[in-house]
């Protein structure tokens, strides 16, 4: 059987790279929507888009904790640790660029900095491909906070979820830096359903879900929450939301979890490949 050799170094290189394009350049689908926006300080934020890609410099001081979602082929080694490969990037970016440390070592009493923004968020998943891929999410202080998660019972249908979510941004939702990208995750466990909607967040705008009746609630939700008027940054003009992704798992029959995680309107977010080294694995006679 062939195995597939995952190298320390083309990792980290590759992830420092990927996390500050995520960084410093806004993504071409995103900039397009903020071209279009023609509300208060709109020129403001282009000429930051513009400065932060010219100058090398973050779009936004928070430059935030990094979740890594990691799909890994069955056969594949690595020669590291794959969270030790993952923070070792994180620790050579952040202390090479001029980039805000914003971990804490202990959640709730000593609230030290750990100076290297560092540990990072890794999941990992096992799939049938054989090569690697890598998504990252660069995620700030105010979008996270929003995220919530709805115990709804098993009897609940899309409307009363599409109320939830519209209940919740339409109270909060100016707090996270509008237009949000939500995630949401349907099904699973109160924690499966969480991991499902901060994967959603990984999604382009343009992708959608693959069953037409979540494709259908996932419009239903970005208009509903569209309505609502936030508009950029809090201020009534423009979208509220860029995109609504939904991802779902089959659930207990006495329950219907339902997690909604967002995304500021940067976006920061990075997909990335690494091809691993093939070695053939000798067969004994």
């Amino acid at each position: 059987m062939e195995t597939l050799l995952i190298r320390h170094e083309e990792l980290v290189e590759k992830i420092s790279q990927k996390i500050v394009e995520a960084n410093n350049i806004m993504r071409e689908e995103i900039f397009r929507q903020l071209l279009s926006y023609e509300g208060p300080f709109c020129d403001v934020l282009r000429r930051n888009a513009e400065v932060a890609k010219t100058k090398g410099l973050p779009l936004c001081q928070d430059t935030g904790f990094i979740e890594f979602f990691i799909f890994t082929p069955f056969n594949a080694i690595f020669q590291r640790p794959v969270q030790e490969s993952c923070d070792e990037a994180v620790m050579k970016v952040y202390s090479s660029r001029p980039y805000r440390h914003s971990v804490v070592s202990d959640p709730l009493y000593e609230r030290r900095n750990t100076r290297t923004n560092t540990p990072s968020i890794c999941h990992i998943f096992h799939w049938g491909e054989n090569r690697l891929q890598i998504r990252l999410l660069i995620k700030g202080g105010g979008s996270e906070n929003l995220t919530t998660l709805f115990m709804l019972p098993p009897t609940a249908d899309d409307e009363e979820l599409l109320e939830r979510i519209t209940e919740h941004v339409a109270r909060h939702g100016s707090k996270g830096c509008p237009p949000l990208r939500v995630g949401v995750g349907v099904g699973g466990s109160a924690d499966k359903a969480m991991l499902l909607s901060r994967l959603a967040l990984t999604y382009s705008l343009n992708e959608v879900n693959p069953d037409p009746r979540y494709e259908l609630l996932e419009r239903r939700i970005s208009e509903k929450l569209n309505q609502l008027r936030i508009g950029f940054q809090g201020l009534g003009v423009g979208p509220t939301v860029f995109s609504v992704h939904i991802l779902q798992a089959p659930t207990h029959i006495a329950n219907l979890p339902v997690a909604v995680s967002f995304d500021c309107y940067l976006s920061r977010i990075g997909v990335m490949e690494v091809e691993p080294v093939r070695i053939e694995s000798r067969r004994k006679n």
